[in-house]
């Protein structure tokens, strides 16, 4: 499975004459974490330039907007795609009177109400509405651009005159870019696939299939958490994915996730069950040597407000893109990390969860998504690059503000750690308005590939199974448990004799019974 995610080459954004987005970039010295996916500036002739859903338009002077921050944002507000994380570093830095002396003189304006409201949005601090506030309600966000909450799940809000369409709440609001490629893998039809294995190998089998995929996406949800010699676990996380999946009407509350936490981990956590209440970081730490960290999680004081942005984004999202759901559902909730432990196999257990809840699957299809991120050094490496999109910006926005201390505190829910967090602030917008775009092309293409490889193959080795039972009962009379031994004995042995099945069954030894079900399993297993 190869990836293509979303960078614009270092150069891409240069510009000498710069408008918009990099014009304020230019003006504030606010520079963005996250990638900025539409650029502007003025030149001899209007252009545009596209490069793997990067998009940079040059206009000419007519174009060119007054040297005002409120210009520019208008000018960002109605050409270019709307940059979450940069509004909520640029408000947070710039005088309140900009935006309230902008709607103070366009009280009817449509850009200067959308732009009042995101104001308040990101900010959480009120202006003044002024007394001729006017105009017909407007959509905050441009929903041919970024992905929105559904038509009919947008709020309206009284006071600016504009239909909230944000998917997500204000501590949760991912951005998510409607780039051809981000559409392509949006449009995945899952069913589509799913359907095609049952019409090739039939309903029963494809659910004996399931059977045996939950299993196997179990100890690989396990091998990516390096616990792979823990059986019991493994099984239990099985039964908990058949058990669970698509059912909880609330899978974000406190209360759910502290079962569904007990349930993957049994009595066995040192801390108590459910939303964390002390800092967390992942990452590496070993005697005598520099802790490495590779991503620190929201602070745990913001975890329940951004869980309910979650929850929102579920709610206000529904009917559209189930792999676009799905992907904004479990990688929010990995970055989140709202619980001590048991994160990762909760993450990797929504990608199915969200699935069936829209319908996309039935009960008992399990899509084993984790068997296919430890399928190869590829493919780990990919899984990987694709959480680096977010930690390695968040993490280059807390360089300077984290350290871990010579003393250890111990928290209210059991953890002790000597993690130190200074000044998260800078950090914040990228945790708060993350950009999916590219988790969304990931899980596209992995769940293609998983479809199309593992089912596939699953589906296929059940149906070769079935066969090499039923051709060695044409020579024996024998139990399926035995008919079971001579096969596993077969594929072990690489298709040669094995001594010690002979002394187990020794009605093999008989004539050449042995050797005409070898020939018979060769041609059925090639």
């Amino acid at each position: 499975m190869t990836l293509k995610l979303y960078y614009a080459s270092d150069d891409f954004h240069k510009t000498d004459d710069p408008i918009g987005i990099l014009w304020m970039i230019k003006k504030t010295k606010i520079t963005p974490a996250l990638p900025i996916y539409s650029s502007s500036c003025i030149s001899t002739r209007r252009q545009q330039i596209i490069q793997d859903g990067f998009e940079h338009k040059i206009y000419p002077e007519q174009n060119r907007p007054e040297p005002t921050i409120s210009a520019h944002l208008q000018f960002h507000l109605r050409h270019e795609i709307i940059h979450f994380e940069f509004l909520a570093r640029l408000f947070r830095n710039i005088d309140g009177h900009v935006i309230q002396d902008w709607i103070d003189s366009e009280p009817t304006g449509q850009y200067a109400r959308r732009c009042a409201f995101l104001y308040e949005f990101f900010t959480d601090k009120l202006l003044t509405v002024p007394p001729s506030i006017g105009g017909n309600y407007v959509d905050v966000l441009d929903s041919t651009k970024l992905v929105t909450t559904s038509k009919e799940r947008s709020e309206k809000d009284k006071r600016w005159r504009v239909n909230n369409n944000i998917a997500g709440n204000k501590y949760f609001a991912p951005m998510l870019v409607k780039t051809d490629l981000f559409q392509s893998a949006s449009n995945l039809d899952i069913s589509h696939m799913i359907h095609q294995l049952t019409d090739e190998f039939g309903e029963e089998l494809l659910t004996r299939a399931s059977v045996w995929i939950t299993l196997g996406e179990s100890k690989a949800s396990f091998a990516i958490e390096g616990e792979t010699s823990q059986v019991k676990r493994i099984e239990r996380f099985a039964d908990f994915m058949a058990r669970n999946i698509g059912k909880s009407e609330t899978p974000f509350s406190p209360e759910t996730l502290a079962d569904y936490q007990q349930a993957l981990l049994g009595d066995s956590l040192l801390t108590h069950f459910g939303v964390r209440k002390s800092p967390v970081f992942i990452g590496e730490s070993r005697m005598g040597y520099k802790q490495i960290v590779h991503y620190i999680a929201p602070p745990y004081r913001q975890v329940g407000n951004m869980l309910n942005g979650l929850n929102a984004f579920m709610h206000s999202t529904q009917g559209q893109s189930s792999i676009m759901r799905s992907a904004v559902i479990a990688f929010g909730l990995v970055y989140i990390h709202p619980l001590a432990d048991g994160n990762g196999r909760l993450h990797r257990f929504l990608f199915n969860d969200i699935l069936r809840r829209d319908g996309i699957t039935t009960d008992p299809i399990i899509i084993p998504i984790s068997k296919a991120i430890i399928d190869n050094s590829s493919s780990k490496k990919e899984y990987s690059e694709i959480l680096e999109t977010i930690s390695n910006p968040l993490m280059q926005s807390l360089k300077a503000s984290y350290y871990f201390s010579s003393d250890r505190t111990k928290y209210e829910d059991g953890v002790s750690s000597n993690l130190v967090i200074e000044n998260s602030e800078e950090a914040d917008p990228v945790w708060r308005f993350m950009d999916l775009t590219a988790h969304v092309h990931y899980l596209s293409k992995l769940v293609e590939h998983v479809i199309q490889h593992h089912m596939y193959s699953e589906s296929t080795y059940l149906q070769q199974h079935d066969k090499a039972r039923e051709a060695i009962k044409e020579f024996i009379e024998m139990p399926n448990d035995y008919a079971d031994r001579i096969i596993r004995s077969f594929q072990k042995n690489k298709g040669q004799k094995s001594n010690k099945l002979v002394k187990e069954i020794p009605k093999l030894a008989e004539g050449d019974f042995y050797d005409r079900i070898l020939e018979v399993l060769r041609g059925i297993f090639n």
